[in-house]
């Protein structure tokens, strides 16, 4: 089992945590962590693009000409495509940009992100992350004696509320609970800072 060092609120380590090697100590699978990234910035596109089609633009009701004997091509609207103000041909359309991914494939990736997480020294465990009242300057001050100077994500759990609030005013910082973890954003920041407790939910999760 990988052993990292658990730190509290002070910056000082107050001892170790050990983490499941069937979430923390896997090889990352590249792969799957790629497929679950596209996954979740395709499903996040608004995909309320439109164009309008030869049925939808205005005018064109009329034939232009009559069929025969104008010596110019035959056309049946002003309207069609080949026309200045004609509709569009196979346009985009208001659409879902979402898919599916197999369940093992979507667990897998995470896994991977979190072992990657751990390989590379970007895992920091916190005893607790409990404030008396939503504080900027609070959590900030936590940060800083994490020696966190880049993006960090912080993983909590849902009774975090003031850990939350006090969090998202800072640029680079982004507090999620335990639940919530995923793919995108464990890649997308530098550091992963997550509670003890939180880490303990992820492996019931995860592990099974």
């Amino acid at each position: 089992m990988p052993k990292v060092a658990l730190y509290n609120v002070t910056g000082a380590q107050v001892g170790e945590v050990e983490l499941s090697d069937a979430v923390f100590g896997i090889e990352p699978h590249v792969h799957a962590i790629h497929e679950m990234v596209l996954l979740q910035q395709a499903a996040v596109r608004q995909g309320t693009h439109k164009t309008k089609g030869r049925s939808e633009v205005r005018g064109g009701g009329r034939k232009p000409w009559k069929q025969k004997g104008t010596g110019r091509a035959r056309q049946g609207s002003i309207r069609a495509p080949q026309w200045k103000g004609g509709g569009t041909v196979f346009g985009p359309t208001p659409r879902s940009y979402g898919y599916k991914l197999p369940r093992k494939v979507r667990r897998l990736a995470i896994k991977s992100a979190l072992s990657s997480k751990v390989i590379d020294n970007e895992l920091i465990v916190l005893d607790q992350l409990q404030l008396n009242s939503p504080k900027t300057k609070e959590f900030a001050a936590i940060l800083n004696n994490l020696k966190v100077e880049r993006k960090a994500l912080v993983v909590g759990l849902d009774t975090d509320s003031n850990a939350a609030l006090s969090a998202r005013n800072i640029p680079g910082v982004k507090f999620i609970a335990a639940d919530g973890i995923n793919v995108l954003d464990v890649m997308l920041y530098d550091k992963l800072i997550i509670t003890k407790d939180a880490v303990q939910k992820v492996e019931e999760v995860l592990a099974q």
